[in-house]
Order: C-alpha cells, then sequence, then structure tokens
C-alpha cells in the first residue's frame, strides 16, 4: 500500500513544480506588458499632444461645411422660383390658344404662387425676380383678357327685340359652356390682379371687358326701340288727343327688361356673387343712358303738345314705373336708376293737371258765340273726353295728386320735390288715389259749368235760351260720365250736376212764368158761394154768368193773350236744339207746371165763348196733347 502512495504524491510534486515554473513565466509576461503599457502610455501622450490641434480643426471644418450646405441649400430656395419662373416663361409666352386654357391657367396660377412666395420672403435679392414674375403675370392675364373678348365678341350681334317681345320669346344668353370658360378666366385674372396690386381692386380688367361688349351689344339691340318711341310720337293731326298704347315706349320698355333680365343671368354665372351689382350696373349703363335721352326728347314733345300729349306722359310714367319695379323684383337692381330716367317726364305730367283746368277755363272765355238754338258746343265733349282718357291712367295720376295735394292743382307744382323719388303706395290707386281723381274730375266740371254760364250771360239774350244751353251741356257730361269708367269714379259729382240742371230748369222755366199769369184770377169769397177747390164739376156757365161784363172781357183778354204767349212759347221749344233727354226733361217741368193751371182756369171760364173757340183755343185734352208733343 505503500508504493502507491508515494507515486501519487511524486505525481503531485510534479504538477506543483510545473505550475511555479508557468507562475514564473506569467509574472515575467507581466513584467513585459508593464513595460510595454507604460511605452505605449508615453508614446500615446506624445500623441495626443501632437494630434489635438488637428481635431480642434477638424471640429470647425465640420461646422463650417454644415453652414455651407444650409447656405447651398438657401440658394437652391431663392434660385427655384427663378427656376420656376423659365419653366412656366415658356408656357406662357406659347399663349393659351397653342398651350390650351386649362394647362395654361395652371402655369398662371404656379407663377401667381411663386410670386407670392418671393413677397413674403421678404429677401431684397428676390426684388428682380419678383419684377420679373410680375411682368409675366401681366403678359399672361393680358392674353387671357384677349381671350376674354373674344369669347364674348362671338355672341354680340345685336337682335331686333320687336321679335322676341311680340312672339314672348326669352332674349339670347351666353351658352353654358362659354360661359364657364369666362368664369374660369374671371376666376384667374381677379386672383393675379389681387396677387400683385397692392390695394383692394374692385374693377378687374375682365368686368370692364364684360360691361364695354356686352353693353354695346345692348345698346345697338335697343338703338331701333328708342329711334321708334321718338318717331311715334310725333303728331299727324295737331289736335289729336294722344291715344294709348300708340307710342312706342311700352314695346321698348318691354325689350329694356327682357334684355336686362337675361343680361342679369349671363352675368351671375361668371362673375363672384359679390361682384354681381355693379358688373351688371356697369353693363346696362349705355342702355340707360340711351333710354335716358329717348325720354327727354318726348318730355320735349309732349311740353310742345301738352294739352293733348299730356297723356302720353302720364302713359311714360305708368310703364317706367312698372319697368323700375320689375327689374328690380327680378334682379335687385336698377329700380332708382330707371325711376330717375322719368323725373322729367314726371315735373311735366305735374305741371299739366292746373294746366289743363286752366285751358278749359280760356277755351270757353274765348268764345266769340254760342249756338243761337242753345245746342251743346263742343268744348264740352272734349273736356268730358279728357276725363274719361285720364281713366286709364289712374296709376300715374294718383302719384302726381298726390304730391300736388288734394286741390294743389289750382296752383303751379312746386318745383321743390323734383327729386323725390315717388313711393310705391303712390302708384298705388286706392280709395285716396280715386278720391282725388274724382275731386279733381269735380273741379273741373265746375270750372267749365261756371264759365259756360258765364259765358252764355255774356252772348246768349233770353234766359230760356242760356237754361236750355246748360242743360244741354249738362245732358253731354251726364252722358259721357254714365257711358264711360267715369261712372263709378264720379259718384260725388251726381249732387254737383243736379245743381245745374236744377239752374238751368229755373232758367228755362223764366219764360213760361208769362202765360202763367194769365192763368190766374182773382175770386171774391164773399160774393155768392164759395169757389170751389177741386173734387166736384165746376158749371162754367154759371161761373161766366156770374161775372161782371168787365171781368168777362178780361177773362177773354187771358185766353187770348194765354193762347198767344203759349204758342210763341211752344215754337220756340219746338225751335231750340235739345239733347233727347233734355226736351224730355223741360216737357216733363213745363207739362207740369202749365197743365194744372190751365186745366184749372179752363174749368172755370171755358164757356166765355160758348164752344166757338174764338177765345178758348185749347180744351184740356188738346192743351196736355201739345205739352206732351213737347218731348
Amino acid at each position: 500500500m505503500v508504493a502507491p502512495r508515494t507515486s501519487s504524491l511524486v505525481e503531485d510534486s510534479a504538477e506543483v513544480e510545473i505550475l511555479y515554473s508557468d507562475l514564473e513565466k506569467l509574472k515575467n509576461l507581466t513584467k513585459r506588458i508593464q513595460g510595454s503599457m507604460n511605452r505605449l502610455e508615453t508614446s500615446g501622450n506624445a500623441v495626443a499632444e501632437a494630434i489635438g490641434p488637428i481635431y480642434g480643426n477638424t471640429q470647425r471644418l465640420q461646422v463650417m461645411n454644415s453652414n455651407v450646405d444650409r447656405m447651398l441649400e438657401a440658394i437652391d430656395r431663392i434660385r427655384e422660383p427663378l427656376d420656376q419662373r423659365n419653366r412656366e416663361e415658356r408656357i406662357i409666352r406659347s399663349g393659351p390658344r397653342k398651350t390650351g386654357l386649362t394647362d395654361y391657367i395652371a402655369s398662371l396660377d404656379r407663377t401667381t404662387q411663386a410670386l407670392g412666395d418671393l413677397k413674403h420672403s421678404n429677401l431684397r435679392s428676390n426684388q428682380q425676380a419678383i419684377g420679373e414674375l410680375n411682368a409675366l403675370i401681366r403678359l399672361g392675364t393680358s392674353q387671357l383678357e384677349d381671350v376674354f373678348k373674344d369669347i364674348l365678341l362671338d355672341d354680340v350681334r345685336p337682335v331686333e327685340p320687336l321679335h322676341y317681345v311680340t312672339k314672348a320669346l326669352p332674349f339670347p344668353a351666353i351658352p353654358q359652356e362659354k360661359s364657364s370658360r369666362l368664369r374660369l378666366i374671371n376666376t384667374h385674372i381677379s386672383a393675379s390682379v389681387a396677387t400683385m396690386s397692392q390695394s383692394d381692386v374692385r374693377d378687374t380688367p375682365t368686368a370692364r371687358i364684360y360691361a364695354d361688349i356686352r353693353g354695346e351689344y345692348m345698346a345697338k339691340s335697343l338703338r331701333n326701340s328708342a329711334v321708334a318711341t321718338v318717331s311715334t310720337a310725333r303728331k299727324t293731326t295737331a289736335d289729336a288727343i294722344y291715344r294709348q298704347g300708340t307710342n312706342g315706349i311700352g314695346t321698348y320698355a318691354q325689350a329694356m327688361e327682357g334684355l336686362f333680365v337675361a343680361e342679369y343671368g349671363n352675368i351671375c354665372p361668371v362673375f363672384a356673387r359679390d361682384e354681381w351689382g355693379r358688373v351688371y350696373n356697369f353693363t346696362c349703363q349705355s342702355s340707360l343712358t340711351e333710354f335716358s335721352k329717348t325720354l327727354r326728347e318726348l318730355n320735349t314733345h309732349i311740353k310742345n303738345n301738352l294739352m293733348t300729349d299730356c297723356f302720353l306722359g302720364y302713359e311714360v310714367m305708368d310703364i317706367v314705373s312698372n319697368l323700375s319695379i320689375s327689374v328690380e323684383s327680378r334682379t335687385g337692381e336698377l329700380k332708382r336708376t330707371i325711376a330717375d330716367c322719368v323725373q322729367p317726364i314726371r315735373e311735366t305730367s305735374k305741371a299739366s293737371l292746373p294746366k289743363l283746368l286752366e285751358d278749359t277755363r280760356s277755351r270757353v272765355q274765348s268764345l266769340v258765340a254760342l249756338p243761337i238754338d242753345g245746342g251743346s258746343i263742343p268744348v264740352t265733349a272734349d273736356i268730358m273726353t279728357r276725363l274719361q282718357t285720364m281713366t286709364s291712367y289712374l296709376a300715374p295720376l294718383s302719384s302726381l295728386m298726390t304730391s300736388l295735394g288734394d286741390g294743389g292743382w289750382s296752383t303751379a307744382p312746386s318745383s321743390s320735390s323734383s327729386t323725390s323719388l315717388p313711393s310705391l303706395r303712390s302708384f298705388d290707386v286706392g280709395a285716396d288715389g280715386k278720391q282725388l281723381f274724382e275731386h279733381y274730375a269735380i273741379d273741373t266740371l265746375d270750372t267749365l259749368l261756371s264759365n259756360l254760364e258765364s259765358k252764355a250771360r255774356a252772348l246768349l239774350k233770353s234766359r230760356q235760351l242760356q237754361g236750355v244751353f246748360i242743360a244741354n251741356n249738362v245732358a253731354i257730361i251726364e252722358r259721357m260720365i254714365r257711358n264711360s269708367d267715369l261712372g263709378d269714379l264720379l259718384g260725388g259729382a251726381v249732387i254737383k250736376l243736379e245743381s245745374w240742371r236744377k239752374k238751368s230748369v229755373s232758367m228755362y222755366n223764366e219764360a213760361w212764368r208769362e202765360p202763367s199769369t194769365y192763368l190766374l184770377d182773382v175770386q171774391y169769397t164773399n160774393r155768392g158761394g164759395r169757389p170751389h177747390s177741386g173734387g166736384g164739376s165746376i158749371d162754367s156757365a154759371a161761373v161766366v154768368k156770374g161775372l161782371a161784363s168787365k171781368d168777362k172781357e178780361a177773362i177773354k183778354e187771358k185766353f187770348k193773350n194765354f193762347n198767344m204767349s203759349f204758342d210763341d212759347l211752344v215754337a220756340k221749344h219746338k225751335s231750340f236744339k235739345m239733347e233727347r233727354e233734355v226736351r224730355v226733361m223741360l216737357a216733363r217741368e213745363i207739362q207740369a207746371f202749365i197743365e194744372p193751371l190751365y186745366g184749372r182756369f179752363w174749368d172755370r171760364y171755358h164757356e166765355i165763348d160758348k164752344g166757338k173757340g174764338k177765345y178758348v183755343k185749347y180744351d184740356k185734352k188738346e192743351l196736355g196733347s201739345v205739352l206732351s208733343g213737347l218731348a
């Protein structure tokens, strides 16, 4: 057992020796490594001292390189609009017709955006580029304006409005495809102008172009209507009263309304909402200027023929008022502008009302003779024709009379309201308007009849003839009122005319008082029996027998004088020229007045000549027949 243990120790001892040998080698290696580290550290320090300045320079170079890169990037950004300008310039200078409208406008948009970017950069170095881009945009805008103009010029052949008015056709409109192109061009030109301008620009080039071209188109289209309006106002008969609708102003107004409304429909698809009114007013200005000129010419004509053509003035007022209201309701524009055009005619028409009254007075007073048969005079029918004609113009007359005030037509109208625009209410013929017209008509009738009476007293000596004359003229007035629209308007005139009728009857009956006086006798109630008061028969023979010879002679004389006066008045009555209703009226009045008196007188005294007819020419039946024949 000893031998194996010894060998094991020997092996372990050998291994320990080997370990000590390896440990010694490790120590020697560590020393060498330590020496190498010391030498390396010394070398590193030397290298660090040598490389330190080089590292600092490298960092500065890195910063400088970064700055250079950023500067190059800034230069690229600055050069980008210039490079873009070069690209867009080729497109813009080639023109929209060659490039195509859509691509051309897209290029113009990019150029406009580039200009905006340059302006926001505020770099002094960009000022030249800004100027060049501005010039390029102006060129592009100018070329677009030419295209805009050419599109509009394709549809500006003047039309004949009468064709569309008479056939109730809508006036031609710009086709939708062209409207779309016009809108596209206008939008981009407006944007370009806003970008280039330093202030708010409201009047764009496209708006001016549109207003000029389309405005001239409308003015030329309406020119024939304007000429026709003036030519149809010329009179062929100097004293002929204007007849409603014979002047061309109605067709002219219809043509204007049709063209104006159609043009508003053309403008809306092309321009922005806030531009509609401004462009529309500019476009219609030429036509309105010509319209105003035409109305001034009509006004001159009306002034020169006021008594006959004042009705044309009323018609023009009515038509233009309706035109302004209609256009305003369909477009929201031009009401005041259109209404202002008729202001001169309105003032002339206002002045016509007192002048018509004065003309009524002067026409009667200028008469040098009246009909010797008591017939009516043409002046009366003329004045009534005027009033009848006025009923066709109640709306404008209501406006004029309202501005004058009730009874204001008795004096010259004030010019203080010459610039005032009548309200819508003043054109509404309500109760007030009809009442004012009634008052004016009654004043006219009163002026006519009072002057006729004055002239009759001066020129007709017989009160009977004067009465017939007044009654005839009253009858003409009543008939013309009854057979026209005046009947519904002049209810208040009935009382006035009734007073004149009674006056005429009273004047006529003055002549019949003479024969009536011969039918009056004196009866003495204290002599004999009480005279019969009626109800029983009278014994004429007994009455006559009871008369003294002197009284009998007096009764005979009364019958003779009555017969002479009665026959004379009957002959005169039949010689007078009377309107049918006047003759019937006066005959009835005479019969009601004379017949009862004669009947009573005849009943008492017809036996004075014992039926021989020497003194008693008419019995009661015969006299009644004669009186009935007066009608």
